[in-house]
C-alpha cells in the first residue's frame, strides 16, 4: 500500500476498531485468518467490510459444527469429547488451527482469531447462554478472552464480533515494531 493510501486509511480508522485493525495489520505486512463457529462468519463480514482488507485478511472458516473444528481446524476430537465446543481450550486450538488451515503462497497467517460460545436461545455443552471464548494465536503463542455476555442471540453474536476485534486489535497493538506480534 503506497503512503498516501496508508495514512487516508488511518484517518479512516478513527473511531472505527475494525479499520483500525485492518490498517495496522497492513502497516504491518501482517495477515489474520479466522475461525468462528456462533459468529458464524460475522467476523470475517467486518473484517471484509473495511476497504483494502484482501492485504490483510487470508480468509475464514465456518466450523459451526463441531466435526469441521476437528477436521478442519485440527482441535483434537478427544478435547472436544471431553468438553465440547464451547470451551476456551477449543477457542485456543481453533486460533492455532486456522493459522494453518489458511495459508497463502506457503505462510501461514500472522493472527489466528477464533470465536466459540452459546448466542442462545438454549445453553450448550452445560455451558450458559452468554458464555463465549475469544482465541488468538501467532507465532509466539496462544491465549484466550473469556466473555459473559447478555442478551438475545443476535445481541451475543454482534457484540462476540466487537469483542474479537478489540482483542486482535489490542495483540497487534502489543507487538511492538515491524512485523512481528509478539
Amino acid at each position: 500500500m503506497s503512503d498516501e493510501r496508508m495514512a487516508r486509511a488511518e484517518a479512516e480508522a478513527g473511531d472505527d476498531p475494525t479499520a483500525a485493525l485492518i490498517a495496522e495489520l497492513t502497516r504491518r505486512g501482517l495477515r489474520i485468518a479466522v475461525a468462528e463457529s456462533l459468529t458464524g462468519g460475522l467476523v470475517v463480514g467486518e473484517l471484509t467490510r473495511i476497504p483494502g482488507a484482501s492485504l490483510a485478511v487470508n480468509g475464514g472458516v465456518v466450523a459451526y459444527d463441531t466435526g469441521v473444528k476437528h477436521s478442519v481446524l485440527g482441535v483434537p476430537a478427544d478435547l472436544l469429547a471431553a468438553e465440547g465446543a464451547v470451551h476456551p481450550e477449543v477457542a485456543r486450538r481453533m486460533a492455532e488451527g486456522v493459522r494453518q488451515a489458511l495459508v497463502v503462497d506457503g505462510r501461514p497467517a500472522d493472527l489466528g482469531l477464533a470465536t466459540t460460545g452459546v448466542a442462545g436461545p438454549d445453553p450448550q455443552d452445560g455451558r450458559p447462554v452468554g458464555t463465549v471464548y475469544v482465541g488468538m494465536a501467532d507465532e509466539s503463542g496462544s491465549d484466550v478472552v473469556a466473555l459473559a455476555l447478555a442478551g438475545d442471540r443476535d445481541a451475543i453474536r454482534r457484540a462476540t464480533v466487537r469483542a474479537a476485534i478489540d482483542a486482535a486489535l489490542a495483540r497487534v497493538r502489543r507487538g511492538g515494531r515491524g512485523n512481528a506480534l509478539g
